[in-house]
C-alpha cells in the first residue's frame, strides 16, 4: 500500500500525542491496578499475580488504543505513527540504498528523497529543526543531474523489494 506524505499542523500534532500520552499512561495505570486487585483478592497476594494485572492491563490499554486509532481525532497521531513505520523500514535498507544511488538507481533515488523528506517532516512535528544532511544534498544533486523532481510524496513499500537489507 502506497504512503503519501500528508501536512499537518505541527503544534495540534503535539498537542493531541501529549495528551494521548497521558490518557494511555492513566489509562494502563487504573487497568494495571484495577486487575492486580481482581487477580490478588480472588487468588491471594502473589507478586506474579501482581505482574499479571500489569500485563493485563498493558494488553487491555493496547487493545483499546488500537480499536480506536482510526478515529478523527487520533488522525495526526496515527499519521506520524506510520511514517516512523515506514522511516525505520528504508533505514533497514539504507547501505544497498546508498549504493544504488551510486549507479544512479532511480528508485533508489526516489526512497532516499522521500526518507530525508519524511525525517524533515517528522523533525518538524517534533519541534525540533531538520538537520541540514549532507546526504540529502547529494540525492538532491543526483535527481537534479536526472532531471527527476526533488520532492518524492510517495513511498511504496514494495520498492524496498529489489534492496537488500543491510
Amino acid at each position: 500500500m502506497v504512503f503519501t506524505l500528508e501536512p499537518y499542523d505541527s503544534h495540534t500534532y503535539r498537542r493531541k500525542a501529549r495528551m494521548i500520552t497521558f490518557i494511555m499512561v492513566g489509562q494502563l495505570l487504573i487497568f494495571g491496578l484495577l486487575f492486580a486487585m481482581l487477580l490478588t483478592a480472588t487468588f491471594g497476594q502473589s507478586l506474579g499475580l501482581n505482574v499479571l494485572g500489569g500485563i493485563l492491563g498493558l494488553l487491555a490499554t493496547s487493545a483499546m488504543f488500537a480499536a480506536l486509532r482510526d478515529r478523527p481525532w487520533m488522525q495526526e497521531v496515527g499519521y506520524v505513527w506510520q511514517l516512523k513505520q515506514h522511516l525505520s523500514r528504508i533505514n533497514s535498507h539504507l547501505p544497498a540504498l546508498r549504493q544504488a544511488m551510486q549507479e544512479d538507481n532511480r528508485t533508489a533515488l526516489d526512497i532516499l528523497a522521500f526518507y530525508h523528506q519524511g525525517l524533515a517532516q517528522l523533525a518538524e512535528y517534533n519541534g525540533r529543526a531538520p538537520s541540514d544532511d549532507d546526504e540529502r544534498q547529494r540525492v538532491n544533486e543526483r535527481r537534479e543531474a536526472l532531471a527527476l523532481p526533488l520532492q518524492v510524496e510517495q513511498f511504496d513499500p514494495q520498492d524496498l523489494h529489489a534492496f537488500k537489507r543491510g
